[in-house]
């Protein structure tokens, strides 16, 4: 997908994007509508070339980013402005090149950026994997310390009864640690 206000400046960069295999499935001259094409359409990558991007461009890109993640290369005209970068890349920008695009950089910047991206992409998945088992492991603890202080149980018992429950229930640790928590708290 490209995003170009310039209908000279986009056929060249097409042309460009041709010559190395990549075909332009929705040209726009603006990132109004940009989530609605990206999740109708769902391009494996997202080339945006303006002078700098604006505050609403930003948005967009935040939106793509947070609701439809995909690789974005944004190519800047002169634009050199540290806060337009650190901002773009906030906003989910897999690289940010200044000075346009010329034929023979195309595919070695659209390589990057998806390295980049799916580098991102897999940090992003460990993250919420490992604060989703540091959430689970927190309700277990707290399960065990209820049934330590209000059924007078050592930690080993405890958590051999959080297990059996699990177990017998054929549910996860967490869920019977949720279950166990209610109760005891209402107690």
């Amino acid at each position: 997908m490209l995003v170009d206000d310039e209908a000279d400046r986009a056929l060249l960069v097409e042309q460009a994007l041709a010559q190395h295999g990549y075909q332009v499935v929705c040209r726009l001259t603006s990132t109004a509508a940009l989530r609605y094409h990206v999740e109708r359409l769902q391009p494996d990558i997202i080339i945006i070339d303006m002078d700098s991007p604006d505050r609403d461009t930003l948005e967009h890109m935040t939106v793509i980013s947070q609701h439809n993640p995909r690789p974005i290369v944004f190519f800047a005209g002169h634009d050199d402005n540290p806060d337009s970068i650190k901002l773009a890349i906030q906003a989910g920008v897999s690289a940010y090149i200044v000075d346009g695009l010329t034929a023979k950089r195309v595919k070695p910047i659209i390589d990057v950026a998806v390295a980049r991206f799916n580098e991102f992409q897999q940090l992003r998945r460990q993250l919420h994997s490992s604060q989703s088992q540091l959430a689970e492991q927190k309700l277990i603890d707290k399960a065990k310390r209820l049934l330590i202080k209000k059924q007078q149980m050592d930690e080993a018992k405890a958590f051999s009864t959080l297990r059996k429950l699990a177990m017998d229930r054929q549910q996860k640790m967490a869920d019977v640690a949720k279950d166990v928590i209610a109760i005891l708290e209402a107690l």
